[in-house]
């Protein structure tokens, strides 16, 4: 067990102000505004695997909420314990994505760890008409931000569509604007895909099947962003808590072992990292009740006029990491890390199905409103 990283909750509640809520808007006028002012609350977030005991060794990646920004994310350290002979946070040497690393020998009988990590969260918003004039972005951070990975190529058939998009378009905010809006019209999300989407942008492109889940909508964002020189980026993450705004579909609390999300980011000039989310409201769209709503729906109109430039914080964010070499693994790398990883000598675990990796993630708010 190790504690030298995990700040008790109540020194943490004693450094912050945590303020009430404002609570969501009628369904007749809704209301979907997050507003920073309200203040922090602290999530609790469990994270329990017990892989299949083989007789061979066993490992296993497990995530942690890693992404600190001062105004909208404190993670506040983590906790764990198991029988694993090898315990150890690892991270990504590119992204600084975060992760568990435990390591199990042969014939280890029951393999099992558990790992409690607390995040402090802030509603996210972004005044975007008063924006001032901003730090210039690091030409490290613009060259990350803006290059091609596995998944996210910004060449060919990617190019050649965000041309399109953007035509006429004279700043980066209205590339970004008319980018989003387009994701928005022409995309839609696909209830039968496993998990969240693999991502893989060319071939939604090619076969013109827009369709998907987060981390293939939100990933047609940001490589479409890209490949006209705007830096954008992907965040993964796991959402804690139901939504305050009156979304069923936006929000998950206890067993959130599927409730995995991916955000992403544009980088404008005169405002810094502006949070979008076009995935989020495509999902409004198909899931709110009464069995979805068309695009021209007030509660819709709302979500798209919002995930432009805020995000509600019921969700921790893990990192913004993608082609992530996994450490003391020979197989091939993971497209990002949003989901628990594992592997033994007979290759590595189905990440998507939890039952059959055998691994729960549950959530619970500590303190707020």
């Amino acid at each position: 067990m190790n504690r030298r990283n995990f700040l008790k909750t109540s020194a943490i509640a004693a450094g912050l102000a945590l303020p009430a809520w404002s609570r969501a808007a009628t369904p007749a006028a809704p209301a979907f505004t997050p507003r920073p002012e309200n203040g922090w609350r602290v999530f609790e977030l469990v994270t329990r695997v017990e892989p299949a005991a083989t007789d061979g060794p066993t490992q296993v990646w497990i995530p942690l909420p890693a992404v600190a920004q001062t105004d909208w994310s404190r993670p506040m350290g983590n906790l764990w314990s198991g029988n694993a002979t090898g315990m150890y946070i690892a991270t990504d040497p590119v992204y600084g994505a975060a992760m568990l690393h435990a390591t199990w020998p042969e014939a280890t009988a029951a393999p099992a760890i558990e790992i409690v990590s607390r995040c402090a969260t802030r509603d996210r918003a972004v005044d975007l008409a008063h924006g001032g004039r901003m730090p210039r972005l690091a030409a490290a951070e613009r060259a990350l931000y803006t290059r091609a990975t596995a998944m996210l190529p910004t060449d060919g058939i990617v190019l050649d569509t965000a041309r399109e998009i953007t035509r006429g378009a004279k700043s980066d905010e209205y590339k970004a604007r008319a980018i989003y809006d387009w994701i928005v019209t022409n995309t839609f999300r696909n209830p039968k895909t496993r998990g969240c989407g693999l991502g893989d942008i060319r071939a939604m492109l090619e076969t013109g099947d827009l369709s998907g889940k987060c981390a293939d909508l939100n990933a047609l964002y940001v490589g479409l962003a890209r490949s006209v020189g705007v830096p954008a980026r992907d965040v993964y993450g796991v959402r804690v808590a139901d939504s305050r705004y009156g979304y069923k579909s936006l929000g998950k609390s206890g067993d959130v072992s599927k409730a995995q999300h991916c955000r992403a980011e544009v980088w404008l000039e005169h405002a810094g990292w502006v949070p979008v989310d076009p995935a989020d409201v495509r999902k409004v769209a198909l899931e709110e009740p009464p069995g979805g709503l068309p695009l021209t729906d007030a509660k819709v109109v709302a979500a798209r006029n919002t995930l432009f430039g805020a995000w509600e914080m019921n969700w921790l964010a893990y990192n913004f990491g993608h082609d992530i070499r996994l450490p003391g693994s020979d197989g091939p790398e993971a497209p990002f890390l949003m989901y628990p990883q594992g592997e033994n000598r007979d290759g590595r675990f189905d990440s998507l199905d939890p039952a059959n990796f055998r691994y729960t993630l549950t959530s619970r708010e500590i303190t707020g409103a």
